[in-house]
């Protein structure tokens, strides 16, 4: 019986995922600072309405996690008015049409983290995580590694995701 080629398969070489590290310490107001952003590329945001936006995760779980997130910078579901709440869900369900057609998902993960010990990155600012999904997407490098492997840089699918917005937005 063949050997397994271990040695083959110690090193997973990834470079363009430097972006993710080299500016430490992470920004915890970057939420902030993208709702009062005039430059949406650089603050990775998509879609702009009135109380909400909507914008990659620059830290993603899979690739073409996005976020809804309220312009006003509050941390519980009860601080929000009717407006906020229509345009952040309607922002998900936008999400939702624009990942299945730059990505072709098939299933989503839909969540709010309230509250540090929830797992909130910036608690106080809330925002609803969109993460797409696709049959057989696990692999095991989670498993084996705790890594995850992102197959698509994040400029990249942001001009996926505005062509797929410009498609949508455009008569038919």
């Amino acid at each position: 019986m063949e050997e397994f080629p271990k040695k083959d398969l110690e090193a997973l070489w990834a470079p363009w995922r430097v972006q993710y590290f080299e500016k430490e310490p992470r920004d915890r107001d970057f939420l902030e600072a993208a709702a009062r952003a005039s430059d949406d590329a650089e603050h990775l945001v998509i879609t702009r309405r009135k109380n909400a936006f909507l914008m990659m995760n620059r830290y993603p779980y899979a690739v073409g996690h996005l976020m809804v997130v309220p312009y006003r910078k509050v941390a519980e579901l009860s601080a929000l008015g009717d407006n906020e709440i229509f345009e952040l869900w309607n922002l998900v369900v936008h999400a939702q049409a624009l990942l299945r057609a730059a990505t072709k998902a098939q299933g989503f993960n839909i969540g709010i983290n309230l509250s540090e010990c929830a797992g909130a990155g910036v608690p106080d600012h809330l925002h609803i995580h969109i993460v797409p999904r696709w049959s057989g997407d696990t692999n095991f490098m989670p498993m084996l590694a705790g890594t995850r492997v992102l197959s698509e840089g994040l400029r990249a699918l942001y001009d996926k995701l505005m062509e797929a917005q410009a498609k949508m937005a455009s008569p038919r």
